[in-house]
């Protein structure tokens, strides 16, 4: 399968990029002495594909294990090399899980199936980062 996109220069440091599914996004970056910005930056959006990667993997399982869960959500922090190129050289994926009755053996199961076997982009951030997770759990107390 080839993916392909466009990315259309806007004006100035601004760019529209489509996307397979249609969809488009607006990415941009600091400009020194502008404080307005009109889209996101090529690197962080690297870790928000990252995260949405191994969401949809981790919210797909869960929903074949037919495991309940009130919220979840990931962070995802980068650390950039000093020199140029500059790139993540060391990434942190932290999965947080909501609810009062969580499975946390079926969490991370979830989890580690994403992260060893699905998320391809997951594999691509191995190719060039040290990557590192962590699960946290929160649990809502019913009063």
């Amino acid at each position: 399968m080839i993916d392909k996109i466009v990315t259309h220069w806007q004006d100035g440091l601004t760019f529209e990029s489509d996307n397979p599914s249609g969809k488009s996004v607006i990415m941009d970056t600091n400009i020194e002495g502008q404080n307005e910005r009109f889209g996101l930056s090529p690197k962080a959006m690297m870790l928000s594909s990252l995260a949405g990667c191994s969401a949809l993997d981790v919210i797909s399982i869960l929903n074949k294990m037919n495991e309940e869960i009130d919220d979840f959500k990931i962070e995802v922090s980068g650390e950039l090399t000093e020199e140029h190129p500059k790139y993540y050289h060391s990434v942190f994926v932290e999965y947080h899980f909501y609810g009062s009755d969580l499975n946390k053996k079926k969490c991370e199961r979830a989890v580690n199936l994403s992260i060893e076997k699905y998320c391809g982009v997951m594999e691509m951030f191995r190719q060039f980062a040290e990557v590192k997770t962590n699960i946290v759990y929160h649990i809502a107390t019913i009063r």
